[in-house]
């Protein structure tokens, strides 16, 4: 049975009443984190501030104090952010491409699915394996200690991949620091040095990769590498290093590289800002 006329006109105010309430408190929101934005460009001082979705690309934050700041979905590409205060701040998913954070305090912030690709981390302060779930390609001045063995040697196989033997060197590099007891790093980065022509390097690493094969008792592997090091040295005045295992590693090392497979599954996929 319908209910009566007045029931009717008491549900349909209680709904308008409901609506202008969620359409207040939604403004009063958006209205906040609006002000708290102004705050933040004009004083450069917004600790725990909610600044979730803000659009803050190439913004001048230079020496801002952001700690503990809500940042989440926040826009910073090409931000100016050296210097920064960005403890404890929450950076999840948030836009850092191209971002300058040298000499940032990241200490504890959250940068979990942060986009961080060809931004400049130099000197900036980050805790053990915080980059391990961002996303950091390209990087400038990426601490070896911010990030875990895995994902540095995965960088030096992209890179090596994409025909950037030097970047992947450096990356090989930083792998080494993190592990130096991983004889696969070494077998590729001695790979990357003999692409740019560094064959005393390269024949060096080889033979201390072929060591550590040794050492896990795989010696047809240890045996190769060797063999691939002594190529190298044999004619330095030659673009290839012999017809055996050496020559190879100069003539098809992508096809090489795509055998020194990632060494762990990625724990995001690329974002799509």
């Amino acid at each position: 049975m319908a209910p009566p006329p007045r029931t009717h006109g008491f549900l349909l105010r209680g709904a308008l009443l409901l609506v202008t309430s969620t359409q207040l408190l939604s403004g009063a929101a958006q209205a906040a984190e609006t002000s708290e934005v102004m705050r933040l460009l004009e004083k450069r001082a917004c600790a725990s501030c909610r600044l979730q979705d803000a659009d803050l690309v190439h913004a001048d934050l230079r020496d801002a104090d952001l700690s503990k700041a809500q940042l989440q979905r926040a826009n910073l590409s090409r931000a100016q952010l050296d210097g920064a205060n960005l403890q404890g701040a929450n950076l999840t998913f948030t836009s850092l491409l191209g971002a300058s954070l040298r000499g940032a305090d990241l200490r504890g912030a959250q940068l979990e699915g942060t986009d961080l690709r060809e931004a400049d981390l130099s000197g900036a302060l980050l805790d053990g394996n915080a980059l391990a779930r961002s996303h950091w390609k390209q990087a400038v001045g990426v601490n070896p200690n911010a990030s875990n063995y895995a994902d540095l040697h995965n960088s030096g196989v992209e890179a090596a991949l994409q025909g950037r033997a030097r970047e992947a060197e450096t990356y090989f590099n930083q792998a080494i620091q993190k592990q130096p007891d991983a004889a696969l790093s070494w077998l590729a980065r001695g790979i990357s040095r003999a692409e740019q022509d560094k064959r005393d390097l390269a024949a060096a690493d080889f033979t201390y990769a072929a060591s550590l094969y040794e050492q896990q008792g795989n010696l047809p592997v240890a045996k190769q590498i060797l063999k691939g090091a002594e190529d190298l040295k044999k004619d330095p005045d030659s673009k290839t290093a012999g017809n055996g295992w050496g020559g190879q590693l100069m003539q098809a090392s992508a096809g090489i590289f795509q055998l020194l497979a990632p060494l762990a599954i990625k724990y995001f996929a690329p974002l799509a800002f």
